[in-house]
């Protein structure tokens, strides 16, 4: 697609974009500027490949502490403001940028996967921990009270910012569909996992999960990254901590 040149129009077109960040994605509105977004739209708007301001982008997201899925998503929303599909190659250099800026501001590690912005797996087995402990003075086991909603969309042969684009697209999407209420991990590359309550409302949710990663996965050009249909299902959780914490490492598999 080609886009108008001039000043005018890229400093529209940033101000759009910084716009519909802060809308919709961006936590935090006076970080948002960085000198490598006006050379991302000047990219653009010369109809040059964008990667490389998009890496030094990315870089610079990652050193200013912003995860991988705020920045990708933030990237989108530059190519939603000019009315474009999502350039892949944008999406890469973001990834591959911030990747290297993480690995030159090493952090202490955490409860969160910087990657997904998702909990740890060793976070969710403590969060089960606390559950079957709840249980022990219950009249219902927790096979009966809460299971795990399980999202697979991992395929093979996916390079190094591939498997971190839908790592992140897959952590924006299950924040937005159970949000902060439900403990979640990613288990390994392409499987998910959510803890819920048993209700009427987790079917509804599985369903609407599978459809809300497909689409968020359009939108960040990152869709041949996943399996087709993706897989969500129920899992039963067994009757002890350390069975499910086991169940937990067979789904890592």
């Amino acid at each position: 697609m080609t886009m108008p040149t001039g000043g005018a129009w890229a400093v529209d077109t940033r101000e759009r974009w910084r716009t519909a960040s802060l809308t919709e994605v961006w936590l935090r509105p006076g970080d948002w500027y960085h000198p490598a977004v006006d050379a991302v739209v000047e990219a653009v708007a010369d109809g040059r490949s964008p990667e490389a301001p998009a890496h030094r982008l990315g870089f610079a997201r990652s050193s200013a502490g912003i995860g991988l899925d705020e920045t990708l998503e933030d990237v989108a929303c530059l190519y939603r403001a000019v009315g474009a599909p999502v350039d892949v190659d944008v999406v890469r250099g973001a990834a591959l940028g911030w990747v290297q800026g993480r690995e030159r501001e090493p952090t202490l590690s955490g409860v969160r996967d910087p990657a997904t912005g998702l909990p740890t797996v060793d976070y969710l087995g403590e969060r089960l921990r606390e559950t079957y402990g709840r249980s022990a003075g219950s009249a219902l086991p927790v096979s009966e009270t809460h299971c795990l909603v399980i999202i697979d969309v991992a395929v093979d042969d996916l390079d190094a910012w591939q498997r971190m684009a839908r790592a992140a697209s897959v952590g924006r999407t299950l924040d937005q569909v159970f949000g902060s209420g439900h403990p979640m991990a990613s288990l390994s590359d392409g499987v998910f996992a959510v803890l819920c309550e048993r209700s009427p409302d987790v079917a509804r949710l599985s369903q609407s999960v599978r459809r809300i990663v497909e689409r968020n996965a359009q939108i960040l050009g990152v869709a041949g990254t996943m399996r087709r249909p993706v897989r969500v299902w129920l899992e039963r959780l067994p009757a002890s901590h350390g069975a499910a914490v086991d169940l937990l490492q067979h789904l890592r598999r």
